[in-house]
């Protein structure tokens, strides 16, 4: 049996992270599949793992960027200087750590879920080993970013970006032995039931981290609120903005009508989905979006700001959602409004949604991966 090893920063929560886990679950009943991980953030995976999947962890430590600035915006910079110093030490143990495993690796194909590892990769990989780049971030025109990707893939195998859109920029970009193909992101679960769409309930998941745009979902509920104020705004999920977004809802007298759910298992998720009638994405930058996926699968109409460049790969304006142009808040509240008062429309939206996300089931993404490393 073929081996696969699979390079991944943490396994706690994130889309990369699930996208990762569910990878290793898919091809683990044809391939002696191992996670190598760096960090071990948390005790238990946050995600359902097969048996058969290995897990090693190259350290244990953990990232201290937070705690850095924290002693560095507090002013106490001998404590600060103990933990750059500190982190200095962590990045170059990720570094070596990986570096070694890869240039000792019995792998007969190794997957890099980041870019860190890609270049890592790229260089110390065996020359008998397919080597695999997926690229989960949106390069944002930033023509920095878009160079680093070409240069650590001058010896990779595959590049695979996580939409189509990214897959096609980047089929132009690369060049020599590098083929740029697409995969998608799988749904780990399927549900039977779906929401009647009938509670008055919006929802909002993800890390509460300033690029995914939280302190602007509470203007836009804001605005909701002033016209529905029986409807109430679920957020699941935490990171370092939560205690601005706690502070934002009591300036603007939300308590009773925010619910802050903080970091949640996925069995939690998906009862909670049932009780949701709109999801609402504000994020600022988006490669593609697994939680859209997720609620589209539970029939939830979506609403995302068009700057999340991989809600457009999911969201079909007008018939699973809408994308609203230039982060226009008091426009994304009017089309929350919409919806709430046309039943009709939500049921309609809901409906499209679900079919419209089962090209990303398990299974049919399963099929594509088997197919393909069948063939490399």
């Amino acid at each position: 049996m073929k081996k696969i090893s699979i390079l991944g920063l943490h396994l706690g929560y994130g889309g990369v992270e699930q996208a990762i886990a569910n990878m290793s679950n898919m091809l683990c009943d044809d391939y002696e599949v191992e996670l190598v991980i760096t960090y071990k953030l948390i005790d238990e995976i946050p995600y359902k793992m097969n048996k058969k999947v290995k897990v090693t962890y190259l350290t244990n430590l953990k990232p201290n960027r937070e705690i850095f600035k924290q002693y560095l915006k507090r002013k106490n910079f001998f404590k600060a200087f103990k933990e750059g110093i500190k982190s200095l030490y962590i990045l170059k143990k990720r570094t070596s750590e990986m570096k070694k495993y890869i240039k000792n690796s019995d792998a007969d194909i190794i997957i890099s879920s980041r870019i860190l590892y890609t270049k890592l990769l790229n260089k110390y990989g065996k020359e008998d080993t397919i080597k695999i780049a997926q690229e989960h971030c949106h390069h944002n025109n930033n023509q920095k970013y878009i160079e680093k990707i070409k240069k650590s893939c001058t010896n990779i195998d595959y590049l695979m970006p996580v939409s189509n859109e990214l897959t096609e920029f980047y089929k132009t970009k690369t060049h020599g032995k590098t083929k740029c193909i697409f995969i998608p992101n799988a749904l780990e679960y399927w549900p039977k039931e779906k929401s009647n769409l009938s509670e008055k309930n919006l929802i909002s998941i993800g890390r509460l981290s300033p690029e995914k745009g939280f302190l602007d979902l509470i203007e836009v509920f804001e605005l909701v609120h002033q016209k529905y104020p029986d409807w109430k705004l679920n957020i699941i999920g935490d990171g370092v903005q939560m205690n601005l977004i706690k502070q934002k809802i009591k300036e603007l007298e939300l308590d009773k009508s925010v619910i802050l759910h903080g970091f949640q298992n996925k069995e939690y998720i998906y009862k909670e989905m049932l009780h949701n009638s709109i999801y609402v994405m504000c994020s600022y930058e988006e490669s593609f979006g697994i939680v859209l996926l997720e609620a589209a699968s539970f029939g939830i109409p979506l609403i995302a700001f068009s700057s999340a460049q991989g809600a457009h790969e999911i969201i079909e304006p007008d018939k699973n959602g809408y994308l609203i142009e230039n982060r226009n808040i008091k426009q994304m509240a009017e089309q929350i409004g919409e919806l709430i008062e046309n039943r009709e429309k939500r049921n309609l939206l809901g409906e499209t949604a679900k079919k419209s996300v089962q090209q990303y089931s398990f299974d049919i993404v399963k099929e594509k991966w088997i197919s393909f490393l069948r063939n490399v």
